[in-house]
């Protein structure tokens, strides 16, 4: 699957502030990167750092009283698909140290209080298949909801009102396979078919001795999802993270098929 992504952000700042930029795809032996574009109209580049795991990078910039940038690329995806059904848990003591962080609570997944729901509701499920399970919960029971959640809406938030957008959506799929005691993070990434078009937020579990993609909002799959960033929750894998307040101004993400 060849994909072909472009992003236009335009901001406003009334005092000078440092930004944390995360935009930009990586690449990796699952998906490879064609001739990436990264422009800066305005605002300066400080500092570029790698992404959490080494996956994909960061920009520190300086913005004010204005950022505006573009990132274009082509991404050929590689990536093995699996039946998730078939995958199996990796015991845990058999982790690899970088995937233990993904067992635990974060800011906005709150795994501990789901432990008698999911314990509940997915009883006999193991693996691949109660994962796919509970996506299909979530899928199934949530309503797609633009204006339903705001930046400190949590796992917990979500499953009570049972709306949201696919940040809230990834949450709760986070929540809930943390509470089985299996590793889940969180990814940012591009993907055709999202509406309305924007970043895209999808879950990674470790099954198999290997991390895996997972959609609850059945809007992509792996052939066609690019990922930009990782993290515990939305705090670590955030596009635009602003220390001072930002105005947003415009915003496209276009992602298309090439040749299709």
């Amino acid at each position: 699957m060849l994909l072909s992504v472009k992003t236009h952000l335009v901001y406003t700042t009334s005092q000078v502030c440092d930004v944390l930029l995360q935009i930009e795809s990586n690449t990796d032996g699952a998906q490879l990167c064609q001739d990436p574009q990264f422009s800066l109209t305005s605002g300066s580049s400080l500092q570029e750092v790698a992404g959490e795991h080494g996956i994909g990078v960061r920009r520190w910039l300086s913005v004010g009283p204005r950022l505006e940038c573009r990132y274009e690329t082509r991404v050929e995806i590689t990536r093995r698909i699996p039946d998730l059904a078939e995958l199996r848990e990796t015991p845990r003591f058999q982790l690899p140290g970088s995937a233990i962080q993904y067992l635990m609570p974060s800011r906005y997944c709150h795994s501990e209080l789901f432990l008698d729901f999911v314990a509940g509701q997915f009883d006999g499920l193991t693996g691949g298949a109660l994962v796919q399970a509970m996506s299909h919960w979530i899928y199934t029971n949530f309503t797609y909801d633009n204006g339903a959640s705001h930046a400190g809406t949590t796992a917990v938030d979500s499953f009570a009102s049972l709306v949201g957008v696919c940040r809230d959506y990834a949450h709760v799929l986070i929540a809930f396979v943390r509470a089985a005691g299996i590793p889940a993070r969180f990814v940012s990434a591009y993907a055709p078919d999202v509406t309305p078009p924007d970043f895209h937020a999808v879950v990674e579990v470790f099954l198999d001795g290997d991390w895996y993609l997972v959609d609850p909002t059945g809007m992509s799959d792996p052939s066609n999802t690019v990922r930009i960033c990782v993290g515990r929750d939305a705090a670590d894998a955030s596009f635009l993270t602003s220390y001072g307040f930002m105005d947003l101004q415009e915003q496209t993400v276009e992602v298309t098929r090439v040749g299709s």
